[in-house]
């Protein structure tokens, strides 16, 4: 598997559902991160995946803890606003897990600090907006690291 997405305390199941079709469309694992904003039998979650859910490569997790310690032998590589490398950066290599925060928040101050080196930026050329929309960060995200690792 090429690449792993980790959503960490999603909020938005539609959000969350596009992620996940995307996930199916490139071939990426989905990591859910408990807690959740939503039930992931929330028939809007799986109306955004369309009928694509039930083939999604899906792993919950009951909190961030449990995440690492389950997945500590993988590559990290965290996305966040307050990141001082391009996300053009990351070293992309098969496996690597690629973790996104809420959307009202995104990635705790307590999880970027664990991993200062790993920590990596979509630039904003715009003032007037903090972030773009999680599914967008994703997809950006995982199509450069598609296209790096094809190259």
């Amino acid at each position: 598997m090429p690449l792993h997405i980790v959503l960490v305390e999603p909020e938005i199941h539609t959000n969350t559902g596009n992620i996940g079709r995307l996930s199916l469309a490139t071939g990426a694992a989905l990591h859910l991160v408990k807690p959740l904003g939503f039930e992931i039998t929330d028939k809007r979650l799986k109306r955004a995946g369309l009928d694509y859910w039930q083939h999604i490569e899906l792993y919950i997790y009951e909190s961030f803890d449990e995440f690492l310690q389950r997945n500590k032998h993988r590559t990290l590589a965290l996305l966040s606003s307050h990141g001082n490398q391009d996300y053009t950066t990351i070293p992309f290599k098969d496996d690597m897990m690629l973790l996104f925060g809420k959307e009202s928040a995104g990635l705790s101050k307590a999880i970027v600090d664990q991993f200062p080196q790993q920590v990596y930026k979509i630039p904003l050329h715009s003032p007037h907006i903090r972030s773009i929309n999680l599914a967008n960060a994703v997809a950006v995200t995982v199509y450069e690291g598609l296209r790096q690792l094809r190259a």
